[in-house]
């Protein structure tokens, strides 16, 4: 089947994108690459210590209980210094197609929704495949989920006003926490906020065709990203909702739900059918699909104009879930 035409790329992304791939994606990802763009990528995350810099946020990393028969979970948790009690919440997912990346990949934006918000934030550390094939992700950020919220009183944090999420791998991580979540009765959340995320593991949409073999994080790399997760039972009716959330059946019931996406890039029919599915089932989504924009734009694209728009889209939505009116550093 022909490639279908992609969307055209926002004109002043199109640089930043071309850099951006050269830098994260030297080599493609293929399931015999996975280990060298693993050890690449980790040149890219810079220390805790590094990504915070000057900014006045208190980092404690902590060890919890992983899920039954695993091994513990580690967490890094970031604190206003001086912050107060019955702060929000912030639960922090990292990115990297469930092969790549450690709690620390993005830690820095989360330090700046921890200051913007006067939050807690923490971050977790998750097993990835293929090593760990399905649940292992998934489990270890439900663990560090019940940790957070079993902790809550004691840092400080609102158990009322606790969210997820992520980007990418991380939107799909915190969809598929927010599923485990309401099915096992467990900490009542209050947003899920899910960036440009990876849920469906069938790979078959049109915007999936659209991006194979162009723009950051293509077609051919999220087939190999969900192969190593699911092996086989990719694209078969074996999969779990908890590996890949688009293939809940039930979408009811759910926190209020943060969705946002580019309409140049692999994840943006999935992203739509997801927050449609929400609001079919009688849910809360917001769904904002950035014109002409690729995959992780926020990122590395953050002085444009659709960057800055929907950065502010994000910041208004935090602060209207967290029931906060924010506050300056």
């Amino acid at each position: 089947m022909p490639r279908p035409r992609p969307v055209p790329y926002d004109p002043q992304l199109e640089a930043d994108l071309a850099a951006c791939r050269a830098l994260i994606e030297p080599v493609p990802l293929r399931a015999d690459t996975i280990l060298a763009n693993r050890a690449h990528f980790a040149t890219l995350v810079p220390p805790v210590e590094e990504a915070i810099g000057n900014l006045p946020v208190d980092v404690e990393h902590v060890t919890a209980a992983g899920p039954p028969g695993a091994p513990d979970v580690e967490l890094t948790v970031l604190r206003p210094r001086g912050a107060d009690r019955d702060a929000p919440g912030i639960y922090s997912i990292h990115g990297g197609g469930m092969v790549l990346g450690n709690r620390f990949f993005g830690i820095a934006g989360l330090a700046e929704d921890v200051l913007a918000l006067g939050a807690v934030g923490v971050s977790v550390e998750y097993r990835l495949a293929p090593e760990h094939p399905a649940p292992a992700a998934a489990e270890d950020c439900y663990a560090g989920l019940l940790w957070f919220a079993g902790n809550a009183t004691a840092l400080g944090v609102d158990p009322g006003r606790i969210l997820v999420g992520g980007a990418s791998a991380g939107g799909g991580l915190g969809a598929a926490v927010a599923l485990m979540a309401r099915d096992r009765g467990g900490p009542a959340l209050a947003g899920q906020l899910l960036d440009c995320p990876m849920l469906d593991d069938r790979n078959a949409t049109v915007s999936s065709r659209q991006y194979d073999g162009i723009g950051i994080w293509d077609r051919a790399h999220n087939e190999t990203a969900w192969t190593a997760l699911l092996g086989t039972d990719r694209g078969t009716g074996a999969v779990s909702p908890y590996a890949a959330p688009a293939r809940a059946d039930d979408l009811s019931g759910l926190p209020p739900a943060f969705v946002s996406v580019g309409a140049a890039e692999v994840f943006r029919d999935e992203a739509v059918e997801y927050a449609t599915r929400i609001w079919a089932a009688g849910g809360q989504a917001e769904l904002h699909v950035w014109s002409g924009a690729y995959h992780g734009f926020t990122g590395f694209s953050a002085d444009t104009e659709v960057s800055r728009a929907a950065v502010a889209t994000r910041e208004s939505w935090l602060r209207r879930v967290l029931r906060t009116d924010g506050r300056s550093r």
